[in-house]
């Protein structure tokens, strides 16, 4: 999962910036999130992307979140971090969130989208969260991993 994002810059919630292949080397699933602080629906999926993001962490599941901010500003990206969960980001006017939108044809927002390590898209993940993973978010995720072994 590292390889796509190996020498290129992350950001944590605390903006500091992290390599990000250090930053994912070793996770079995990696998800990109495409989001923003202004996005009343984003809003509502944030908090349930954040629990199921928490509880798998506590159940010691091989996972990273990968933010892709549509904020309008560095300031809105931190601030919205903030009450999201504990996962990275791409710093804000990377063009890399420009190229994310269109190679996983994210038209609308909020997008939950699963990647494999040469960025290939395996799925389009927001409806497990939403509407499996609050019961039970570690059968969701184990089902990822034996659906999309790392490769």
């Amino acid at each position: 999962m590292a390889d796509l994002f190996a020498g290129k810059p992350l950001i944590n919630q605390e903006g500091k910036e992290l390599d990000g292949g250090d930053a994912l080397r070793g996770k079995k699933i990696i998800g990109l999130y495409f989001s923003a602080m202004w996005c009343g629906s984003c809003r509502q999926f944030t908090p349930k992307l954040k629990r199921f993001y928490e509880q798998l962490k506590a159940a010691g599941k091989d996972i990273e979140i990968v933010l892709v901010s549509r904020d309008r500003a560095a300031e809105d990206l931190l601030e919205y971090m903030e009450h999201g969960g504990d996962w990275v980001a791409i710093p804000y006017g990377d063009e890399r969130i420009q190229e994310f939108l269109k190679k996983y044809e994210v038209p609308t927002i909020p997008a939950f989208k699963l990647i494999n390590s040469a960025g290939e898209l395996l799925h389009d993940a927001r409806a497990d969260v939403t509407e499996r993973g609050k019961d039970d978010a570690v059968a969701v995720y184990d089902e990822w991993v034996e659906k999309y072994p790392a490769n």
